[in-house]
């Protein structure tokens, strides 16, 4: 069963249904998704949440998600909530890697996917650290390492290099 078949585990909440049906956000998800973009932007947020910005892969045009960034023994890392599918991904694979990261001021980065088998401690850092985007994992900040590494190939993880 792919990851797109699964049921997210954040949909058992009525609230997290608002925001989020079959890993694809809501119109109230996409306009909650614009208001943190833009909290995130001009770097008001804890130091965790920024906005990612990377060029649409069919218009072209800059498209921006707000982002939480694991840290995990000094690398700086993006995972996608909504797994392979998620826009950002896809657009970030299409561009190569090249995307900006906007907390206040822009910086340019490139993207570096992280192999599955590497995946485990960033995926459990993450989970920690995102209060929202932890509920679509079936896992809990507390599960052991190894239960990370069995999901590891359904989330994909970005580590951040500079440009």
């Amino acid at each position: 069963m792919t990851q797109a078949e699964q049921r997210d585990p954040a949909e058992s909440s009525w609230l997290m249904r608002r925001f989020y049906r079959g890993r694809r956000p809501t119109r109230t998800g996409k306009l909650v998704n614009r208001v943190m973009g833009w909290w995130s932007a001009v770097g008001l947020p804890p130091k965790i949440q920024a906005v990612l910005e990377v060029r649409g892969r069919a218009s072209g045009q800059s498209r921006t998600t707000p982002i939480v960034i694991a840290t995990v023994d000094g690398e700086s890392y993006l995972v996608s909530m909504l797994g392979p599918g998620s826009e950002w991904v896809k657009n970030v694979e299409a561009a190569g890697g090249d995307a900006v990261i906007r907390r206040g001021k822009r910086r340019a980065v490139r993207l570096i996917a992280v192999p599955p088998a590497e995946r485990a401690p960033v995926l459990k850092e993450y989970v920690r650290i995102a209060r929202s985007g932890g509920r679509h994992f079936p896992l809990t900040a507390d599960a052991p390492l190894d239960e990370y590494a069995k999901i590891a190939g359904q989330y994909p993880v970005f580590r951040i290099d500079s440009a």
